[in-house]
């Protein structure tokens, strides 16, 4: 099950928990009502898993690609790693399915604030179009993840401010109609 928080705003090494204190969990419905999706999948199976096939065919996840994380698998690795904490949106959903590692999505709440989601080996996330979000590692400094997008994969990121996007308007209206938590 995965775990997601509200975050403080300390600056220490961003792979810590960064947990309130107390800690002030989120539940899955709460994040759900943000937009993002949430399984729970067989990563040692993920070629053959009947699972992770059914959801690729309901929403058109057409292209798959493996990307690791690791200061010894990844080109440029301190960049990439500043590329991804930064603070962006995307125009289509980001889709990650962790397989090995784990890290960290951190995505906006209503308020604005922070909610760090703990990822592992077997959680799959959708974040939608529009929200804001980033990623990081945590401690263990790995990460192998599945990405999958709807047709040829798009990687821009439009680092905040990008409220002119038609996406994020969408999204805010989207999760207005939503129940507060």
């Amino acid at each position: 099950m995965v775990e997601a928080w509200y975050m403080d705003d300390s600056s220490e090494d961003k792979r810590t928990s960064h947990r309130l204190e107390p800690n002030k969990a989120v539940s899955l419905e709460e994040v759900e009502k943000l937009g993002v999706l949430y399984w729970k999948l067989d990563a040692d199976n993920c070629e053959t898993d009947p699972k992770l096939a059914k959801i690729r065919e309901e929403r058109g996840y057409s292209y798959v690609d493996i990307i690791e994380i690791h200061k010894d698998t990844l080109p440029n690795y301190e960049e990439k790693l500043k590329i991804f904490y930064m603070e962006h949106l995307h125009l289509d959903e980001e889709i990650r399915y962790i397989l090995d590692g784990s890290g960290y999505f951190d995505v906006r709440a209503k308020d604005e604030k922070w909610i760090r989601i703990a990822m592992e080996k077997g959680d799959m996330i959708t974040l939608p179009a529009g929200i804001y979000h980033r990623f990081t590692l945590d401690q263990n400094n790995y990460t192998k993840a599945m990405r999958l997008f709807v047709g040829e994969p798009v990687w821009t990121a439009h680092n905040r401010p990008a409220d002119h996007f038609d996406c994020r308007k969408e999204y805010l209206n989207k999760i207005a109609s939503a129940v507060a938590p």
